[in-house]
């Protein structure tokens, strides 16, 4: 795996280093060895996929607050989307900045956001879905979002939106 730290303290793109020959290819996707040399969480005690019918579906921002805060390993497994990790951290050198990737079944791309970080996608492609490893297990009373519109983050996503939630779409302005 290759790992490339983004301007997001914490955060990485990881790339697969796959090996093929004529029966096709085969890369790791995680190894605690690897991620604990970068600094990153190692246990992943949950894992979930989401699917996503309609390009355009938009999912996001989402976060757990402290002391369920997450950090997530993000993959695409089909289709494609374009991924965001967005910096909540308020003693970041890179608070309320965001970093976009497009991540793809054939690129096969991670994205590695740590916690205190949002989280939000676009599907690319009808019928995309990823999978999470998540660093600790879901609180739904530690849950909270952000608007993917938000002014102060000013998130350039790729599409317009033809599907989100109505929870989604109602969280609230940041307050700086």
């Amino acid at each position: 795996m290759r790992f490339t730290p983004l301007t997001i303290p914490g955060a990485y793109v990881i790339d697969l280093e796959p090996i093929a020959d004529s029966r096709g290819s085969f890369a790791r996707s995680f190894c605690a060895n690897e991620f604990a040399e970068h600094g990153l969480r190692t246990s992943f005690p949950q894992h979930s996929r989401s699917q996503n019918l309609k390009k355009g579906t938009l999912r996001g921002m989402h976060w757990q607050e402290p002391p369920h805060a997450e950090a997530k390993v993000v993959t695409c497994v089909r289709g494609a989307v374009y991924d965001v990790c967005l910096d909540l951290r308020r003693d970041s050198p890179a608070y309320l900045k965001w970093y976009g990737v497009e991540l793809t079944d054939e690129n096969r791309r991670q994205l590695y956001i740590p916690e205190g970080c949002a989280h939000g996608f676009q599907a690319l492609t009808d019928n995309a879905e990823i999978s999470y490893l998540i660093s600790t297990y879901w609180a739904p009373d530690a849950g909270r979002g952000a608007r993917f519109d938000d002014p102060a983050f000013r998130i350039e996503w790729p599409l317009p939106v033809t599907e989100m939630s109505d929870k989604d779409r109602g969280w609230p302005a940041w307050a700086a």
